[in-house]
């Protein structure tokens, strides 16, 4: 049996959907040994909804890689580790080329696109070696998966060392818990999708609730402080990020949300208990470091 179908081994797949979550997820871990090999991690640390579900044992997939500099360095370059992931996928007999996503605006990310796809400014993966494992519940649909390095991040988060058993035993430093579910908190209060709702961070919220996990305050408040949501030397304290949460509630559209996270769920019965009243009763319930 190849890795990658001992990786694909532990996934219930049934259908398309299944499938092509399940590559995304391989090739993620297959993308985070590469960094580890080009000592990556020394540099960076991984959080986000991947994080959370490779690392914590989340029911939701993601799509992206993000990571965070340890220390801001806007001279980063995230081409450095492009052959270190490459090298890790012609070990397993997958063609990739990767390409460095060109930015638009003046930003802070790096960015960079895994893709099965051939266009400029991806990582192209060619899964047509793979058609024996997979089988023809995959038809071809396009796979994409966005790496992102935020070179001059907020600060103030914490780190631990994880380690993953595939495709090899290795170690990836990743944001502690309570740092990660601080980013989560600022991205459903923070983030700008204009009319469109992002289900995803809903669900993480409720996770983390779910948890017990506790809440970095301090990694929030820096995070609403660079992206301008908190004026610098204002304290954030509970009682605000409480009503902050309720009325961000007040404002969301349960069936938008619903809608937006479902596809990257094998299980969408718990949505059926999603309310404004069960979001403000999960709001009561975050427990802070």
């Amino acid at each position: 049996m190849s890795i990658v179908e001992q990786m694909l081994s532990k996934y219930n797949i049934e259908t398309e959907n299944d499938i092509v979550n399940a590559l995304k997820e391989i090739f993620q871990e297959v993308a985070l040994l590469g960094l580890y090999r080009g000592n990556f991690f020394s540099k960076a640390a991984f959080y986000g909804g991947t994080a959370l579900r490779v690392l914590y044992g989340s029911n939701r997939f993601s799509e992206d890689l993000d990571f965070s500099l340890l220390k801001k360095d806007k001279s980063f370059n995230i081409e450095n580790y492009f052959q270190y992931i490459i090298d890790e996928f012609e070990a397993l007999g997958i063609e990739i080329t990767i390409n460095k996503k060109q930015k638009k605006t003046d930003t802070f990310i790096e960015s960079a696109f895994l893709k099965n796809d051939t266009s400029l400014h991806t990582l192209d993966v060619n899964v047509d070696r793979l058609r024996n494992i997979i089988g023809a519940v995959y038809s071809g649909k396009q796979l994409k998966i966005k790496l992102e390095v935020d070179v001059n991040p907020p600060l103030k988060f914490q780190t631990e060392a994880k380690t993953l058993l595939m495709p090899v035993t290795f170690n990836v430093v990743a944001m502690t818990l309570p740092s990660l579910y601080a980013g989560k908190i600022h991205a459903v209060l923070c983030r700008n999708w204009k009319t469109r709702v992002k289900g995803r961070d809903w669900y993480d919220f409720e996770w983390y609730v779910k948890q017990k996990a506790r809440l970095n305050l301090e990694h929030l408040q820096e995070r609403m402080y660079e992206s301008g949501h908190l004026k610098r030397g204002v304290k954030l304290d509970k009682s605000m990020l409480i009503q902050n949460l309720k009325d961000k509630i007040d404002s969301l559209n349960i069936e938008k949300a619903k809608a937006e996270v479902r596809p990257f769920l094998k299980d969408v019965s718990g949505l059926e208990f999603w309310s404004k009243d069960y979001f403000r009763l999960l709001a009561d319930r975050v427990l802070f470091v």
